[in-house]
């Protein structure tokens, strides 16, 4: 208990950080990490330790994912609207996020195994883990990709959407979505309710989309 309660302490204090700062190197997924580490290392506490010490929050990620289904529920009307737009959309998404991912780490002759667990780098974390475990990857290298790539979209996306002078609630919701998963739901939800619906639901789509191209994509590695 007293790790699980340290990692709340850690992301509450980041979270509020964040929030006074608004600087991207505060943000809760980056700065908590970096805060445990240090204060893991200074207690000299394995990370097995750890990480079986604060089990109980990995073992809150399945009903996380489950909670998934509510905001589809909600917007069926929405999903059955553009459902076109949104299948295009986020099925070239992901797999263009899976090939260059593919390409890069082929390109820079990463380790078959490395390449498996960072497949599944754009979706939503809870989801990632349980992907990266299908495809035979590592869950744990699969979380720190999916952080970093959610950092980066969050901050990079919006730049790219004014300079593509992106306007539309649909287009901005797709692309922070499927760009940057939660991060990017969180941004979009900035920008407005319709926003953060689509965001929302190209998060989950993505989810479905990239177990599917992983598992073809890991018949090639």
């Amino acid at each position: 208990m007293l790790f699980t309660v340290i990692t709340y302490l850690v992301y509450v204090l980041s979270k509020m950080l964040y929030k006074k700062m608004n600087l991207a190197l505060f943000h809760p997924l980056l700065l908590a990490p970096i805060l445990l580490i240090a204060i893991i290392s200074i207690m000299h506490v394995s990370a097995n330790d750890y990480m079986q010490g604060s089990k109980f929050l990995s073992h809150m990620l399945a009903p996380a994912t489950v909670a998934f289904a509510v905001p589809i529920y909600k917007n069926l009307p929405i999903i059955k609207k553009y459902m076109k737009t949104i299948v295009i959309s986020i099925t070239t998404g992901t797999l263009m996020a899976m090939i260059s991912t593919f390409l890069l780490s082929k390109l820079i002759h990463l380790s078959d195994d490395f390449i498996v667990s960072i497949l599944p780098r754009s979706i939503t974390t809870p989801i990632a883990m349980e992907v990266s475990k299908e495809i035979g990857g590592l869950p744990t290298l699969t979380t720190v990709f999916v952080i970093i790539t959610g950092i980066v979209g969050g901050i990079v996306g919006p730049n790219v959407l004014k300079w593509l002078s992106i306007k539309t609630p649909i287009a901005k919701g797709l692309a922070l979505g499927m760009g940057a998963h939660g991060v990017g739901t969180n941004k979009a939800l900035e920008y407005g309710k319709q926003e953060s619906v689509f965001s929302s639901l190209a998060m989950i789509f993505a989810a479905l989309f990239t177990l599917v191209w992983g598992s073809l994509l890991t018949s090639f590695i």
